[in-house]
């Protein structure tokens, strides 16, 4: 069955704009005993937020978080819980003044101004849409209980059936702003997680840093002690090959002036002068003769080779490195002191 609903084609009135404005956003009816969220200063009836309250707190003993279902800004309640909100005096004497002057106007609500068409049945076009029927769950007229279509179903009075779907729909609108409540609190928490795995990670990369900053510096130091320790044998044997240049070197000057001597005599022309020298350059120049026989450093005297540093294994360990790898080494080595203890 079809319903034909008419119009509002007047613009709000002021008095229409107060009601909306001093209305509860969870039962959409004017406040009860409204009080006030601080600091975000929007206003519940009492018992509508004590409600909400409950529902979202069953445990609370000692107060809890209260969200306000129009900015979701939440409010620390103490052990008094709603009880303990300020209740907003101004709106009760504001609501109290609109429904006096309501009264002494003779006006109606403005959700049933006289210039608002009500529903008409499309059946019976003369009859109001007053009866609901149960059975068909559609709303209809009189006549069509008696004559029409709908004869044979229950029916019920509107305001009856208009009071259950309210309070349905309230429910309804309460587990949507609960369940929308619950959404938030896993987007916050993931917000939060995301947050803690970005500083966990910021952590763990300064302490990877700072692992291999030691490790930098232990082989740096390592690395001066291997170059002194080749530094030292190679002044060592530095000294030894100059200390032997140094000898032959003044063994060379030395019998290179023998060598002077013994020419000047060979080219002397006097026998006499020859033969009171020559006795002595001859012992002088056998005893000379016998020091070419020199000592040598050993062949392979200059080699360094056995300062190669073997880093296959090292480099096998830092190319195989990973997180956690350390303990694991740690755990097997162990392992194989004990078996070879035994």
């Amino acid at each position: 069955m079809d319903i034909q609903t008419g119009q509002i084609v007047r613009a709000p009135s002021p008095m229409e704009s107060l009601e909306k404005q001093l209305s509860c956003p969870i039962c959409l009816d004017m406040f009860t005993k409204p009080v006030v969220i601080l600091p975000c200063q929007h206003n519940l009836c009492r018992s509508c937020a004590n409600d909400l309250y409950d529902s979202r707190n069953p445990y609370h003993y000692s107060g809890g978080i209260f969200r306000c279902p129009t900015c979701r800004f939440e409010v620390v309640l103490d052990r008094h819980g709603v009880y303990g909100l300020q209740r907003n005096l101004l709106v009760e004497n504001i609501i109290d003044i609109y429904k006096q002057q309501l009264e002494n106007s003779s006006l109606e609500p403005p959700l049933k101004a006289k210039d608002t068409k009500e529903p008409m049945c499309k059946e019976h076009e003369d009859e109001r849409i007053n009866i609901y029927c149960v059975t068909c769950q559609v709303p209809t007229c009189s006549m069509c209980k008696v004559f029409g279509q709908h004869k044979t179903c229950e029916v019920s009075t509107l305001e009856s059936i208009y009071q259950a779907q309210k309070a349905e729909l309230k429910n309804s609108v309460e587990l949507l702003v609960a369940g929308n409540n619950c959404v938030q609190a896993v987007l916050t928490q993931m917000e939060d997680t995301c947050k803690t795995i970005e500083e966990n990670a910021e952590q763990q990369k300064k302490k990877l840093g700072e692992r291999f900053d030691m490790l930098y510096a232990i082989m740096e130091e390592r690395k001066a002690q291997l170059q002194d320790k080749i530094s030292q044998e190679q002044d060592e044997r530095v000294a030894v090959v100059r200390s032997l240049v140094e000898k032959y070197t003044k063994q060379l000057e030395e019998s290179t002036k023998l060598m002077d001597k013994a020419s000047q005599s060979l080219s002397s022309t006097s026998v006499a002068e020859f033969l009171v020298m020559a006795k002595q350059l001859i012992s002088e120049t056998k005893e000379a003769a016998k020091g070419s026989y020199l000592q040598r450093p050993e062949p392979g005297f200059e080699k360094m080779d056995h300062f190669t540093l073997f880093t296959e294994d090292v480099e096998a360990v830092l190319t195989n490195m990973d997180f956690g790898g350390d303990e694991e080494e740690f755990e097997e080595t162990e392992e194989e002191e004990e078996e070879e203890e035994e």
